[in-house]
Formats: C-alpha cells, sequence, structure tokens
C-alpha cells in the first residue's frame, strides 16, 4: 500500500506538472498579446510616383521615397504607397514617425548594391555596438512606423555583400575586441575594406512598428533587425532570402512582439533572439529580449528558433506555438550560450510545432562551439516547458540539455516529444529538475512481448 500511495502522488504531481505548464503558456500568451498594437497611422496616403519615382527599374527613386517621407511627416503622417513596377534605390530609405511604407502587389524595391551608397551610422553587428554601413530600409527612434503591402524587398546583394563574409573575420575580431574592452561606442567605426554586411531591414529604438505581407530576397545579411525596440508585430511575410546569414527575423534587446503567419524560407536562422554580446550585452544599460509570441509560421531554413548565442543582456517569456516545417532544418528548437556570454534564459514556453526532416529536434547547450572554457559569465536557463513538439525523422539527437557543472539548466518539462527516428534519443548532463513524459523518441513501445 506504500509504494501505492507513492505511486499516487508521483503521478499527481505529473499531472499537475502538465496542467501547470498549460495554464503558464495560455497566460503568459495572453498576457504579452495585451500590450502589443504595432504601428497605427494616419490613412492619408501619397503615392511615390507624384514625387518623380519611376517603376521602370533604371531610374533612381532614392529621392521620391525621401521626398514622399517627409512629405507624409511635415502632414502629420500617413501612407507612402509604391504602385505595381521596379524602383531602383540607389541608397537607403529612412522611415520617419507615423508613416508607412506600402508596397502594392507586383511592386518592387531594387536596392543598389554598391557598398559606397551606404552611409555609416549606429548599429550592432552581431551583437557588438558599433558604426558600420546603414541597413537599407532604416528607423531609428521612431514612433509608429513599417511596412506594409503585398510587393517586394529585393536587397540585390548578390554580387556584393554576400561574397564578402570569407573577408570579415578581421573586422569581427576587432570588433569583439571593441567589447571586451569597452572602447566608446563612437570609436568603434567600420566601413570599406572591413566586410561587415549591413541588415536589410533595421528599426533601432523605435516604438509601435508593423512589417506585414511583403515578400523579401536577396538581404545582405540579417533580413530584419528590431534593435532595442518595442510594440512590434510581424506578419503574413514571406521570404526567398536564401544568401549567407540571411536570418529571417532577429529581436534584439527588444520587447512586446508579435511573429505570426510568416512563410519562412532562409538561409540562415528563421527566428534569432538576442539582448547583446558579451560585455556589451551584461551593460546594466542594455535590455533583454522578452516578452515575444512566435506562432502560426511555416520554418524552412538553417533553424527555425533561436535564443542566442548573443544573449548577454537576458532572454524572457518566449511562446511559440501552432508552427510546423516544409523539408529539413538543422535545428528545430535552439538555446546556445557558453561563458564568454553570461545572462540569463527564462520563461520559455512551446506548444504545438511539427517539424518534417531535422538533425536535432530540441537543443540546449551552454557551451556554444566550445568557446569560453577559461572564463565564468556563467548563463542561467530555467523554466523550459514543451507541449508537443515532433519530427518526422532526426538524424542526430532528439532531445539535448547541456548545462554546466558551474550553473546547471533547472526546470524542463517536456511532454509530447516525438519523432520516428533518431541517433541519439535524450542527452541531458549538468540539469536539474528535468521531467519527460508521453514522449516517444523512435516510435512506440507498445505492449511487451512474453517470454516463450
Amino acid at each position: 500500500m506504500k509504494k501505492l500511495r507513492v505511486l499516487a502522488i508521483a503521478m499527481a504531481a505529473i499531472v499537475s506538472i502538465g496542467a501547470a505548464a498549460a495554464d503558464f503558456h495560455d497566460s503568459l500568451r495572453d498576457s504579452i498579446l495585451s500590450n502589443i498594437t504595432g504601428a497605427t497611422v494616419k490613412p492619408d496616403t501619397l503615392a511615390v510616383t507624384r514625387f518623380g519615382a519611376r517603376g521602370d527599374g533604371k531610374k533612381d527613386c532614392s529621392g521620391a521615397f525621401a521626398k514622399g517621407i517627409e512629405r507624409l511627416a511635415k502632414r502629420g503622417g500617413g501612407v507612402l504607397r509604391v504602385p505595381a513596377g521596379v524602383y531602383f534605390v540607389s541608397g537607403p530609405i529612412e522611415l520617419k514617425s507615423n508613416v508607412m511604407l506600402h508596397l502594392d502587389e507586383g511592386s518592387t524595391l531594387l536596392f543598389d548594391p554598391n557598398p559606397e551608397r551606404y552611409p555609416i551610422v549606429a548599429t550592432s553587428w552581431e551583437g557588438t555596438h558599433c558604426n558600420n554601413y546603414s541597413p537599407m530600409i532604416r528607423a531609428r527612434g521612431a514612433v509608429n512606423t513599417g511596412i506594409s503591402g503585398r510587393g517586394t524587398i529585393d536587397g540585390n546583394a548578390m554580387t556584393t555583400f554576400a561574397t564578402w563574409k570569407p573577408r570579415q573575420r578581421e573586422a569581427l575580431l576587432r570588433s569583439r575586441e571593441m567589447n571586451h574592452n569597452h572602447v566608446p561606442r563612437a570609436e568603434r567605426t567600420f566601413g570599406d575594406g572591413d566586410f561587415l554586411r549591413p541588415q536589410l531591414i533595421q528599426f533601432f529604438e523605435c516604438q509601435g512598428v508593423t512589417v506585414e505581407g511583403v515578400m523579401i530576397t536577396n538581404s545582405p545579411f540579417w533580413c530584419i533587425h528590431l534593435l532595442a525596440s518595442e510594440n512590434i508585430i510581424c506578419r503574413g511575410l514571406r521570404y526567398d532570402a536564401k544568401l549567407i546569414n540571411n536570418d529571417g527575423i532577429d529581436p534584439e534587446s527588444s520587447r512586446n512582439i508579435l511573429i505570426e503567419n510568416i512563410d519562412f524560407n532562409n538561409g540562415d536562422d528563421n527566428v534569432a533572439i538576442k539582448s547583446g554580446r558579451d560585455d556589451d550585452g551584461r551593460d546594466p544599460a542594455t535590455s533583454p529580449s522578452e516578452n515575444i509570441v512566435i506562432r502560426n509560421c511555416h520554418f524552412k531554413g538553417l533553424h527555425a528558433v533561436v535564443l542566442g548565442s548573443e544573449l548577454s543582456g537576458g532572454i524572457r517569456n518566449v511562446i511559440i506555438e501552432n508552427c510546423d516545417a516544409a523539408g529539413y532544418c538543422k535545428r528545430g528548437f535552439y538555446i546556445k550560450s557558453n561563458p564568454d556570454r553570461g545572462g540569463f534564459v527564462e520563461r520559455v514556453s512551446l506548444r504545438n510545432v511539427r517539424l518534417g526532416d531535422v538533425e536535432d529536434l530540441f537543443y540546449i547547450t551552454t557551451s556554444y562551439a566550445g568557446e569560453g572554457a577559461d572564463n565564468v559569465h556563467y548563463t542561467r536557463i530555467e523554466d523550459i516547458h514543451v507541449d508537443t513538439l515532433t519530427a518526422e525523422n532526426v538524424s542526430a539527437s532528439a532531445i539535448v540539455v547541456q548545462g554546466l557543472p558551474q550553473m546547471p539548466v533547472h526546470n524542463v518539462t517536456l511532454k509530447g516529444v516525438e519523432c520516428k527516428s533518431c541517433a541519439i534519443g535524450l542527452s541531458v548532463e549538468n540539469a536539474v529538475g528535468v521531467t519527460v513524459n508521453d514522449c516517444f523518441i523512435g516510435g512506440h513501445a507498445g505492449v511487451p512481448s512474453l517470454a516463450k
């Protein structure tokens, strides 16, 4: 009887954990969504052709976009409409408060791939603050702004920026030395000869942003970079962005974000949540990335959802639900950090995500890239909850949780993790409070056979 009572208590605890995780997921999601509105702008609309733009793919339309945005801003805001056609733009488009850019179906913004056309501006590059080439579409310090429509944004980066990665290492290392040595940000300037690629679209220190509907292709680097911004909706976007490091959406030190109904097809991570690298991220002035909902998305690319590795400012309150994937993803859900970073990841809930073929399905590591072994900036990871995460086939590992002896991972609940085949089913080390229930790695065992 004593054993039965112990078993009943244990089963009740598992049921309680499952119910609590479901309640946590719903209440956290609803709380986050209650604070997200995206951009609100006046419906007043002006066509960019009114300012001399011509959709013939030849005329330089950059001046027309600048004039149209300025006119709307002076009138208190509105929508700059881009009719069908191909609009060649020889430099960055600077969005302003209360102005939306709307691309009609059949319209394309075709950017000049010449780096000399993009001035040096304040930005962040892989989590380090610096001054580098301007993104092709950019807003800084704007309120109520964004991009909408069914047109295409083409970074046209194939012949220039996309070839730079083999030559970026020297500048990359110099940027990290500046980060670690606390060099003033005004002195961290990169440009000609440094080969650090700009983002395609960046919202920096903005509030009230909507990016909706458009097709994104041929980005120089990350496609959409949400930097130190808040109250953001990314909805209904479509990607064919398979150049190198073409991440889909990178929230960095940003909050209150809804990412939904997106068709990803990227040359790198689909969604990669970040909050600064190393000393820059650990600066008290750096905000965590927090309050993010990712739902009803169709993943395709390298990794579906990644947290890190540039997470030194912390990541918390992330909801992922009702997503699927087409084709191969290297990893499905991936939290990565190492002792160079510090920071934290807490309160993450994933529910009903169904993938195809992956290398790794669920992966948490605090030893990313084997770096930082001599450092002591350990990352705290806790309260990670999964309810239904499946893949057809897993070529490497189904479930991996890798903490460190100095900082174990805490409180991971896994329910309904399932795949038909894998090389490694479960690998857990330096972790406390890992609960596994209703998980089927390699199939269902069924009824045991009888001895003969």
